[in-house]
């Protein structure tokens, strides 16, 4: 597959068309629905200005053949995804609710033990809810609470800066979804102790600026993080990190994957050996995959081939961030 061919695979896939529809509810809403919004909106949580940090909040929903098909792993990703918005954020998690639809407790019973699972081992209380068990199907939003002394935010990504990917190989898909697990199997202090690098990374000012990959992949999530902050880059896919099952054949699957821990982060130049120095002391894969620049265009490298994956000036793709 060529650069163009891999930016059209990559433009028409699932995780790309859901954050597209990210800006539609946000025009339908209008801006006057934000206007009293402490801070822009675009990043992994509401920042709330509070004393000396900020109070983060954050909620997730999950499609409904994901529910059906895996109940007890939902609801585990119901914390884990939660919990990584938080930490993206240069936050620790305070606590968890959830909304849960279900016919009886079938398969309610499945969901919620996956969440119980997933507060125990990311030491994070699930504190409420709501619940119906007279639901035609099963569905569930889960949201957090948490807290920042410092931000590390979708807005503060700077020409010049190196576009480092964080991410935790050591796990396996979870069939048939493009969901890369190293979570539920893995140690529970080693889980929460990889975590705690980002808010430390922000906490030194060592970054400011931070995604966490989502269901867009790592080159969505890029965008994301760009597009928010009013620029643009290059970035080179051979400079991905990836596991060793994933070959050229299977790499889209791998760019549109959705890992249990992994990150994107625009880092200053001077920065850049100190932050992929803390990731790889704890044996997370991670690299610089791109540079970021004064453009308003994403444009990839791939096999001695480039090609333009995104130009946010000609349509944007999440947020509705003016180009100059």
């Amino acid at each position: 597959m060529n650069a163009n061919a891999l930016c059209a695979q990559l433009q028409g896939s699932r995780g790309f068309l859901h954050k597209r529809d990210v800006g539609d509810v946000m025009r339908a809403l209008g801006a006057r629905a934000f206007a009293d919004a402490p801070l822009a909106l675009g990043d992994d949580c509401a920042a709330i200005a509070d004393g000396d940090g900020f109070l983060l909040l954050a909620i997730e929903g999950f499609v409904e053949d994901f529910v059906s098909h895996s109940p007890w792993f939902a609801g585990y990703c119901g914390v884990m995804v939660n919990v990584s918005d938080i930490y993206a954020m240069g936050g620790r998690p305070l606590a968890v609710v959830d909304a849960l639809w279900s016919r009886g407790m079938e398969p309610g019973a499945e969901i919620l033990a996956g969440l119980a699972a997933a507060a125990e081992r990311y030491a994070v209380p699930l504190v409420g809810g709501h619940s119906n068990n007279r639901a035609d199907r099963g569905q569930l939003a889960v949201a957090i609470l948490g807290r920042a002394q410092r931000l590390l935010s979708s807005f503060a990504a700077q020409p010049g800066d190196r576009l480092v990917m964080a991410v935790d190989l050591r796990g396996r898909y979870e069939e048939p979804f493009p969901y890369w697990n190293a979570s539920s199997e893995a140690p529970a202090p080693r889980l929460r102790a990889d975590l705690e690098l980002l808010p430390r990374l922000a906490e030194e000012g060592l970054c400011a600026a931070a995604k966490d990959i989502s269901m867009a992949g790592a080159l969505g999530t890029s965008l994301m993080l760009l597009e928010c902050s009013g620029v643009g880059a290059t970035i080179d896919v051979g400079s991905v990190p990836r596991p060793d099952c994933v070959d050229d054949a299977a790499l889209l699957r791998w760019l549109t994957a959705f890992p249990s821990y992994g990150f994107v982060l625009s880092v200053a130049p001077r920065h850049v050996a100190a932050v992929i120095d803390r990731f790889a002391s704890r044996q997370l894969a991670v690299a610089v995959i791109g540079e970021v620049d004064t453009t308003a265009q994403v444009r990839i490298q791939h096999q001695d081939d480039s090609a333009l994956l995104w130009d946010f000036a000609e349509r944007p793709f999440m947020a509705s961030t003016s180009y100059a």
